[in-house]
C-alpha cells in the first residue's frame, strides 16, 4: 500500500492566513492521521509578488500552530532546471509546442470571440496536427509552450469532498506551461512538484477546482500517478459574505497578537467545515485520532469570532499557570510594564484567568497591578466622591493595622460599611476603582490580598 503523502503549498505573496492554515491543518492531520508525511512546499514563482517577509510569515504561522512538516521547505525557484527538463521531455514528444502568438493577437482573438457571444480561448493555431499547416515562424516573436491537451472525451475525478466532478477536454484549450522568458507557470509546475514528490492525497481550497483538470491531463500525459484530490470550501465571515481582514483574513500571527491561545485556534480551524458528532471541544491529539476527509462539508464554513473566543477562555482555564505567566509577562514587558517587584503574576492570573477571553484581555486586567492606573474623570466623579473619599479614608485606618488574608480583609470593609451606615458597593466599588482604575473585579477580599499591604496602603494614601 503507497504511504500516504500530503503537502501544503502556500504562495509568499501575503501572509498565511485564517483559510490557509485551515488547508495546511487537514492536510498535516490527514498524514499523522494515518500515519503518513506531509511537505511543505513554497509557490514562489510569482517573482514580482513574493516576498521573503511573506516567506516568513507562513513559516512562523506554520510554527506557532505547531504543525510540523516532514520535507521541506521546498522553493519551487531552486527547481526551474527540473521544470525546465521536463518541458523539452514534452516538446520532443509531441506533448507541448512553441506557439507564436502574440499577447495582441490573443487579445483581438478573445475580443472577436466575445463580440460573437464565445467563451475567450485560444484557438489551436500553432498546435501541430497531422496534415496541418503552421503559419510561418514570426521574425522577433518569442515563443511560449504550450500543453498539447487532448481534444476530445472528458477529464473526471472522484474528489473526496465534492464527490464526481467531470470537464470537457473540448472546454479546455492549450495551456500556456512556460512564458515566452522560458519560465515555468504555475499549472506545470504544480504538476511536476506533486510527481516528483509523490504526492497522494491533494487537499486545497476549491478555488483549485478548475486548475485540476489540466493538471491531470498533463499529470497522464508524463504518465505519472495521479494524486485524489480533495477540494475545501471556502471560509465566510461572520456576516455570511466572503472572508475579509475585518472577520478574520489576517496573518495567522495576528491571532497571536490578540491573545488567542494557538490550541485554541487549532481546535476551532478544525471545526471549520468538518465534525466529529457533536464534539466542539478537544485536543490536537483527539483530532488526528478522529480525522478523515469524509466528514469534510462540501457547503461554506462560516467563521464565528464568538465562537472562537468561548475556545480561547476554555483554554486559558486549562492552560498551566506557568505558561499563562510567561505570556502576560512578555505582553506586559512590550508595554514597558515590569512585573519582577510587583505581586505574585501567577496569584493574581488565578483571579482573573476566568473572568477573560483573550490573553490582551488578561494582561489589560492584570496591568494596573504593576502600575498605577489613570482614573478617568467619569470614574472619580461617579465613584470617588467626599463620602467616598471618606469612607476609603476609615478602610485604610482599618487595613493599615489588619492581618493581610482574606478574612481578615473582608471583615475590615465590613466593620467600615457598619460604622457609615453604608451597604458593601458604597465601599467596594469605590475602593476597587482607587486601586486599580475599574469598577469591577474579582472578589475584593482577594484582590486586596494578591496586591498585599504596601500597594494598597500606598495607593489608599491619595484619597486619604
Amino acid at each position: 500500500m503507497t504511504s500516504v503523502r500530503t503537502r501544503f503549498a502556500p504562495s509568499p505573496t501575503g501572509f498565511l492566513h485564517i483559510g490557509g492554515a485551515r488547508t495546511a491543518l487537514f492536510s498535516w492531520a490527514y498524514a499523522r492521521r494515518h500515519g503518513g508525511q506531509f511537505i511543505l512546499r513554497i509557490e514562489d514563482t510569482d517573482v514580482a509578488r513574493s516576498t521573503p517577509e511573506a516567506v516568513q510569515a507562513i513559516l512562523d504561522g506554520m510554527r506557532w500552530l505547531d504543525l510540523g512538516w516532514d520535507e521541506g521547505p521546498f522553493y519551487q525557484m531552486q527547481r526551474m532546471d527540473r521544470y525546465k527538463q521536463v518541458i523539452a521531455q514534452m516538446l520532443e514528444a509531441g506533448s507541448a509546442y512553441y506557439c507564436y502568438t502574440t499577447p495582441a493577437e490573443l487579445d483581438a482573438l478573445r475580443e472577436a470571440q466575445r463580440a460573437r457571444g464565445d467563451k475567450p480561448r485560444y484557438d489551436g493555431r500553432w498546435r501541430p496536427e497531422p496534415g496541418k499547416m503552421l503559419p510561418a515562424v514570426p521574425e522577433g516573436v518569442t515563443p511560449v509552450v504550450r500543453f498539447r491537451n487532448p481534444l476530445e472525451g472528458v477529464v473526471a475525478w472522484d474528489d473526496l469532498v465534492k464527490g464526481r466532478i467531470e470537464f470537457a477536454n473540448a472546454e479546455l484549450d492549450d495551456l500556456v506551461i512556460a512564458r515566452g522568458d522560458g519560465t515555468p507557470t504555475y499549472n506545470f509546475c504544480v504538476v511536476v512538484d506533486d510527481w516528483d514528490m509523490g504526492i497522494t492525497q491533494v487537499i486545497r481550497g476549491d478555488d483549485h477546482v478548475n486548475n485540476t483538470p489540466r493538471q491531470i491531463n498533463i499529470l497522464q500525459t508524463l504518465g505519472a500517478e495521479v494524486p485524489k484530490y480533495a477540494h475545501l470550501s471556502m471560509i465566510l465571515g461572520d456576516d455570511g459574505t466572503k472572508l475579509s481582514k475585518r472577520h478574520g483574513a489576517v496573518s495567522v500571527m495576528q491571532y497571536d497578537d490578540d491573545g488567542y491561545l494557538p490550541e485554541a485556534v487549532i481546535n476551532y480551524l478544525a471545526r471549520l467545515g468538518w465534525s466529529h458528532g457533536d464534539d466542539e471541544v478537544f485536543s490536537r491529539e483527539q483530532f488526528v485520532q478522529w480525522f478523515d476527509l469524509d466528514h469534510i462539508t462540501p457547503s461554506a464554513a462560516q467563521f464565528n469570532t464568538d465562537k472562537l473566543k468561548w475556545l480561547n477562555a476554555h483554554y486559558i482555564k486549562q492552560s498551566p499557570i506557568e505558561a499563562l505567566v510567561a505570556d502576560v509577562t512578555r505582553r506586559l514587558s512590550a508595554r514597558g510594564i515590569p512585573v519582577a517587584e510587583g505581586p505574585d503574576l501567577a496569584a493574581v492570573i488565578a483571579l482573573y484567568r476566568e473572568r477573560v477571553s483573550t490573553l490582551v484581555e488578561l494582561a489589560d486586567a492584570l496591568a494596573p497591578f504593576y502600575v498605577a492606573p489613570t482614573i478617568s474623570d467619569e470614574l472619580a466623579t461617579q465613584h470617588l466622591t467626599p463620602a467616598a473619599r471618606d469612607a476609603l479614608g476609615k478602610l485604610a485606618g482599618r487595613l493599615g493595622a489588619s492581618a493581610w488574608d482574606k478574612a481578615a480583609l473582608s471583615q475590615a470593609i465590613k466593620d467600615t460599611c457598619t460604622e457609615l451606615g453604608v451597604k458593601m458597593p458604597q465601599v467596594a466599588i469605590p475602593l476597587r476603582v482607587a486601586l486599580l482604575g475599574v469598577p469591577q473585579t474579582p472578589s475584593i477580599d482577594a484582590v486586596l490580598e494578591v496586591m498585599g499591604q504596601s500597594q494598597v496602603m500606598q495607593r489608599l494614601a491619595a484619597f486619604r
